[in-house]
């Protein structure tokens, strides 16, 4: 690497954070050598990564010294893996046929939300426990059918509290039209509407990480009417059902880089 020049050098720093930000590759490659650890040091990089994450609202280094300080300390979303939540409730079930006693079942879910550099999401809700679903949560193009994607944005309140705002909507999957099924009768055809789910969570810090905790402040369902442009809400209590999402970090989703920084 002594021979290389300095641009050759940089261009593969960049492919070594990657579109994905992996800040955590750049770091342990500043423990190489001296050599190493300027060029990770370089602020043309940490701005960068600055301007993926917060857009125009970091164009003022203040109060920040320098732009990786800006990024250890300022308030964000991780990408490095995903951010899960478990809830347990019991409901009750149908009275037996004889009548002496009914029937009990503790139901358990997780939530699942995956964010993405470039300013999407993904959110599922499903009985299936880590270890099957989060691989399949490393890219946007997951054949998951239950999964919701849509775009989040980050939000600095005067109170200094971060909140992430996303709203998410299901695939759209194109199905044909089973002309049959209306050949001998005619039926009326259900209104089209476009459903869309607006999040509010509040990004919080728990134990020695950073930015790891996300707990719920709103949750409403928007149903769009395709033909009269009407939109119909409903909000959903935050009770204790909406538990708070805690980050685990995914080694395999910066175990390769698809695109440079």
């Amino acid at each position: 690497f002594a021979v290389l020049p300095m641009e050759v050098l940089m261009y593969i720093f960049r492919w070594v954070v990657s579109s994905d930000l992996d800040l955590r590759s750049l770091e342990q490659l500043s423990l190489v050598c001296r050599g190493f650890y300027i060029c990770a040091r370089d602020p043309e990089i940490w701005h960068q990564v600055c301007l993926k994450i917060w857009g125009r609202s970091c164009n003022k280094l203040v109060p920040y010294a320098s732009w990786r300080e800006m990024f250890l300390e300022r308030p964000r979303v991780r990408f490095d893996g995903v951010y899960i939540s478990k809830t347990k409730y019991i409901r009750q079930g149908e009275q037996s046929l004889d009548g002496f006693y009914r029937a009990w079942h503790q139901v358990e879910y997780y939530r699942y939300l995956r964010f993405f550099p470039d300013g999407q999401v993904m959110m599922l809700t499903t009985p299936e426990d880590p270890q099957s679903i989060v691989p399949r949560l490393r890219t946007k193009n997951t054949r998951t059918d239950a999964i919701l994607l849509g775009h989040y944005r980050l939000s600095q309140e005067t109170d200094n509290q971060t909140k992430v705002f996303a709203v998410i909507t299901k695939k759209k999957e194109e199905k044909p039209i089973d002309y049959h099924k209306y050949r001998y009768f005619r039926r009326v055809p259900a209104q089209e509407t476009d459903h869309s789910f607006h999040v509010g969570l509040q990004l919080c810090s728990s134990g020695r990480q950073r930015f790891n905790k996300l707990v719920w402040i709103h949750h409403s369902c928007h149903i769009t009417y395709k033909s009269t442009g009407e939109t119909a809400v409903t909000t959903f209590d935050i009770d204790k059902m909406y538990t708070p999402l805690f980050f685990a970090r995914v080694k395999s989703f910066t175990a390769f880089s698809e695109k440079p920084l």
